[in-house]
Order: C-alpha cells, then structure tokens, then sequence
C-alpha cells in the first residue's frame, strides 16, 4: 500500500475516476480537507509516510523533502511548478511532473474577461440587479492593439481565438515562435513599444525572479491612457499598489485578474473597492474538462513513478 496526498481541492467529486485507479493501483489517498492550501505545518505532520503528492499550491521545499524521505513523485496538478524546489527535489531523488492541459480553459477565461472589461458586463449586472437602469457605454475589440507579454501555451491560443476579433495583435517573448505569428498575423515587438502602443494588456509570463513586479509604476507609467490590463498567469508579477494607483487614477480604464500576490487574498485588498477592476478566484483552469485531463495525466505520472519506476510523461526536473 501506498500513500499519497492529494493537495487540490475536492478530489473526490471532480475526479472519481482518476481516483478510482490511484485506489486499484494500490494508494490510500489524503484529501485535502481545508478550501485552501496547506500550510508548512500542516505538511511536515503528514510528509513522512506520503510516497507521492498531487500538489496544487502549497509549497515543497526541502525542509519537507528531509522529512518525507519515501517520496517519489510531485505531479502538479496543473502548469506552473513554481511552488516546488525543483533543484532540492532532484537532489533527493523526487520526480516532478506537470499537467500542461489547461492551456484551452485560461485562454478562453482570458477572451471572456477582455469582452467583460470592453462592454462592462459585470457592472451591468450589478446595475439590473439593483432596479436601475443607467446606460454605460462600452467600447468595442475591433480595430484595437492587443498585446500579449510572453508568447508560449497559452498566449498563442489566446491569440488564435482573438483572429476573429478583427483586432491588431501584439506579442513580446525572448523567444517567440515566429511561424505560428505569422499564422495568425501577430506582430513580435519589444517589451517596451508593446507596453506603449496596446489598448489590451494581458500577462502571460512565468513566476521567476526577474518577472516578479515586471508590471509596477513605471512600466504602466508607460501604458496608453485608458489601457485595459489582464492578468491569468501569477500575481507576483503585479505590484497591486501601482495597479490600485493606476485604476483610481484612471491611468487604466480597467483591469482584471485571475491571480493575487497573497492567495486567498485578504478581504481588505484595496483593488476590491474598485469598479473598473474584476476578479476571479484562480480557476483559470477550473473546468469539468481540463479537471478530468489533469487528473488522469497526474495520476498516470504517479502510478508510472512509483509503481513502474519510469519516467513520468512532462517530467520537468530530469
């Protein structure tokens, strides 16, 4: 028998099968009983008999790697391993895997909430809901500069369904991929002139040490007048007081997020007292399909890891 914690949330109801074949291939399965991640605590109390982990956002570093010396395999629950040590884990022999499936659910979140920031759907709901009627007028994708900062999964999707849009699309990335540009008529510029020309920002980079506030005060200094900015990918590349700033200041037109620089976010976060700024609570990826894909592809990676001895599929610390 083996043991595994699962660190995401309702494992049960979102994937019966996945734990189903876990449960056939011999692991006794430690649900995540809290609506958040756990805590370092809460980890060094369970680590030392887990063989495998399903991690969603809580944090693997060495100081349970120590502990947890039976553990085989990590497989993230989704893209973004920047939650796990993936240096300290290779040191103690663990196998770290990702779930790249959600590429299609964020990028579709991403479509949804430009269209709600440019026709001002959720303050329009928030009018019908309250007996008034007032007239808000939106302003339209067509004809816009969209820019998209990074270029990789999820932004060329992104980019691919914003074809149809008649829009004007921008991207930056160090290394962009040029044929699937051309494909789709985006424009690879720099950091700076996209910054500076876009009507529509989105942020689509990794959490890394030199993405982190790469959106502050002076780069939407930058920024058009009246730009709208999105932001699905961390909320560590965002210094929230330069976004507050900008919102109240009508630098910004408006803006949207996925993600916070503290997750859950405090109830008195400043942007929450906004109109022109929405949010959603990260579940960019949270649909019934990429679930059911993420889940089969994680447990497969632990069963290959811990049953098999191989290699899990999207290994990412080789």
């Amino acid at each position: 028998m083996y043991k595994l914690f699962f660190g995401g949330y309702n494992y049960s109801k979102n994937c019966p099968e996945s734990k189903a074949y876990l449960e056939q291939k011999g692991f006794e399965i430690i649900e995540n009983s809290f609506q958040r991640p756990y805590t370092r605590d809460e980890l060094l109390e369970i680590v030392e008999d887990l063989d495998a982990v399903i991690t969603g956002m809580d944090e693997w570093n060495e100081e349970l790697f120590k502990r947890g010396r039976k553990i085989k395999s990590i497989a993230k629950f989704g893209i973004g391993v920047d939650n796990i040590d993936l240096i300290k884990a290779k040191e103690y022999g663990i196998k770290v895997s990702n779930a790249p499936a959600s590429t299609n659910a964020v990028a579709e979140l991403v479509i949804g909430l430009i269209v709600n920031l440019k026709r001002n759907i959720v303050t329009g709901d928030r009018i019908c809901k309250t007996g008034k009627w007032d007239r808000i007028v939106g302003s339209e994708i067509s004809g816009k500069n969209i820019g998209l900062i990074g270029f990789g999964k999820i932004p060329r999707l992104v980019a691919r369904k914003l074809y149809g849009f008649d829009a004007k699309i921008f991207a930056f990335d160090k290394y962009p991929d040029y044929e699937w540009a051309e494909k789709y008529n985006v424009q690879i510029t720099g950091f700076n002139e996209l910054i500076e020309k876009c009507d529509i920002i989105s942020l689509h980079l990794p959490k890394m040490e030199e993405t982190n506030h790469i959106i502050n005060a002076g780069t939407i200094s930058k920024m058009k007048d009246g730009a709208f900015f999105i932001n699905t990918s961390r909320g560590s590349l965002v210094d929230e007081d330069a976004l507050y700033e900008a919102l109240i200041n009508q630098k910004l037109a408006g803006a949207a997020s996925d993600v916070f620089e503290t997750e859950p976010p405090l109830s008195n976060n400043k942007l929450f007292t906004l109109d022109n700024f929405i949010c959603t609570p990260h579940w960019g990826s949270d649909t019934l399909e990429t679930i059911k894909m993420v889940g089969e592809i994680t447990a497969k990676a632990t069963v290959d890891v811990v049953c098999n001895g191989r290699d899990p599929e999207n290994y990412v610390n080789k």
